[in-house]
C-alpha cells in the first residue's frame, strides 16, 4: 500500500524543485506526484505543454453516475525577484510555524494538499460521483497549460463542479475578476533629433494614449462583489537614441474586468478610446468567474466546512485571476470554488512563506468536499 506523504513534508518537497515560470521545467514536479497517484491506483496522464514542461491529471478509479469533482492547482511559480530572501528561496525552511520559499503560497501547497486528499480517496470504497485532479503547468504566464489541456480535448466533457487550490487563507472564495492584457503600439517616422520637425514622434503619441487611459474606468458601475474594473499601464518603452526622432514606441496595460463586462466590447472599447494612431494586439484574454453564494453545491460546502472547522465561512472575492477562467468554461460552467491553505498576501512576495497549520486543514477540508461528493 502507497505511503500517504504529510502534506506538509510533500510541500517542502514540491517547493525544492525549481519550477520558476519562465521556463517552467514543471516536468519533474508532475512526474513526482504521478508516480505517487499511479502507484496508489489513479489513472494519470501528462499533457505536455513544452520541452520538459508537463501537467498532471490523476483520476481516482471506479465508476461514476455523476459529473466529476475536478480540483486543480498550478505547478509553476513565479521567479525569485532581485531582493535578498532571509532563507534559501527553494529550502523550504520551517520558522516559526510558516512555510518558507517560493510557491510554499502561491500555490505548491495547495497542490500538496490536493494529491494527499487523492491518495486518500484512492484508500477508501468507492462512491457514486468520480474525482479529477487536474495539476497545470504555466499558469503564470497566462494559464498556457490550462489552454492546451482545453485545445487537445484531455479535459473531461463536463464537471459537475471545480474547486481550486489558488491561495485564500482556507477562506472560500466564490469569484475572481477578468484579465484582459493588451499591447499598444504607435509608429512614427524617425529623424534627426536636432531637426524632430521632419520627423514623427511616436513617443508622444504612446504618452498621450497611455495618460488618457488613467480615468478610463472612472464612471463603470460597482460590482456588489468585485468592485470597479481597473486599468494599469504597466510598461512602456520606445525610441533607440537621444538624438533620433523615435519611429516607433509600445505600452502593454493590464484591464481587470468585472461580471458584466465582456472583453469584446472592451477591447473595441479601448481601441475607439486610444485612436487610430495606435495599434492593439491582445497578450492574455481571461474572463472573470462568479459563482452565485446561494448555489446549491457552495451552500453545501459552506455547511461542511463549518463542521470541519467549527464556525461557518464567509465567502469572499478576489482580484487576481486563477485557471478557472480557462477550466470553468472548457468543463462547462460548474460551480466554482477557490481554497487553498496558502495566504493571499504573500503571493509574489519576498521571503513568500504558508502557515504550517493551515496546509493540514485544507487536506480535511478537500477530503470532507470530495466524500461528500462521492457519497463516502
Amino acid at each position: 500500500m502507497t505511503r500517504i506523504p504529510d502534506p506538509v513534508e510533500l510541500t517542502q518537497t514540491l517547493i525544492r524543485m525549481d519550477t520558476i515560470n519562465p521556463p517552467g521545467n514543471e516536468e519533474p514536479a508532475a512526474r513526482y506526484l504521478g508516480e505517487l497517484l499511479a502507484e496508489a491506483g489513479l489513472e494519470v496522464s501528462y499533457p505536455r505543454l513544452g520541452e520538459n514542461r508537463t501537467g498532471l491529471i490523476a483520476v481516482v478509479p471506479g465508476e461514476s453516475s455523476k459529473l466529476p469533482l475536478v480540483f486543480t492547482g498550478h505547478l509553476d511559480t513565479v521567479p525569485i525577484g532581485a531582493a535578498p530572501w532571509e532563507s534559501p528561496p527553494h529550502g523550504a525552511e520551517i520558522q516559526n510555524g510558516r512555510l518558507m520559499g517560493r510557491g510554499s503560497s502561491d500555490m505548491k501547497s495547495g497542490v500538496a494538499a490536493m494529491a494527499v486528499t487523492a491518495l486518500q480517496l484512492a484508500r477508501e470504497p468507492k462512491g457514486e460521483g468520480g474525482v479529477v485532479f487536474v495539476f497545470t503547468a504555466g499558469e503564470e504566464t497566462g494559464s498556457e497549460g490550462a489552454f492546451q489541456m482545453k485545445q487537445s480535448g484531455v479535459l473531461p466533457d463536463e464537471a459537475g463542479a471545480l474547486v481550486v487550490a489558488e491561495p485564500s487563507g482556507n477562506i472560500p472564495l466564490l469569484g475572481h475578476k477578468g484579465a484582459l492584457w493588451l499591447e499598444c503600439i504607435a509608429k512614427g517616422k524617425s529623424a534627426h533629433g536636432s531637426m524632430p520637425d521632419l520627423g514623427d514622434n511616436a513617443i508622444y503619441k504612446a504618452a498621450r494614449a497611455a495618460a488618457s487611459l488613467e480615468d478610463f474606468f472612472s464612471s463603470a458601475e460597482i460590482h456588489p462583489q468585485l468592485g470597479k474594473p481597473t486599468v494599469n499601464v504597466g510598461t512602456f518603452a520606445g525610441g533607440s537614441k537621444i538624438n533620433m526622432v523615435p519611429d516607433s514606441a509600445r505600452f502593454r496595460v493590464d484591464l481587470r474586468s468585472v461580471p458584466g463586462v465582456e472583453h469584446a466590447r472592451l477591447f473595441e472599447d479601448i481601441k475607439a478610446h486610444l485612436g487610430p494612431d495606435i495599434k492593439i494586439e491582445r497578450l492574455i484574454d481571461l474572463p472573470g468567474i462568479l459563482t452565485p453564494s446561494d448555489d446549491p453545491w457552495i451552500k453545501q460546502v459552506l455547511d461542511i466546512m463549518a463542521r470541519v472547522q467549527g464556525s461557518r465561512p464567509e465567502p469572499g472575492y478576489v482580484n487576481f485571476f486563477t485557471d478557472a477562467s480557462v477550466l470553468t468554461y472548457a468543463l462547462n460552467t460548474p460551480p466554482t470554488l477557490i481554497l487553498g491553505p496558502g495566504e493571499p498576501s504573500q503571493a509574489h512576495q519576498t521571503n513568500e512563506y504558508c502557515v504550517v497549520e493551515k496546509i493540514g486543514r485544507a487536506v480535511e477540508f478537500y477530503l470532507a468536499i470530495a466524500r461528500d461528493w462521492v457519497g463516502a
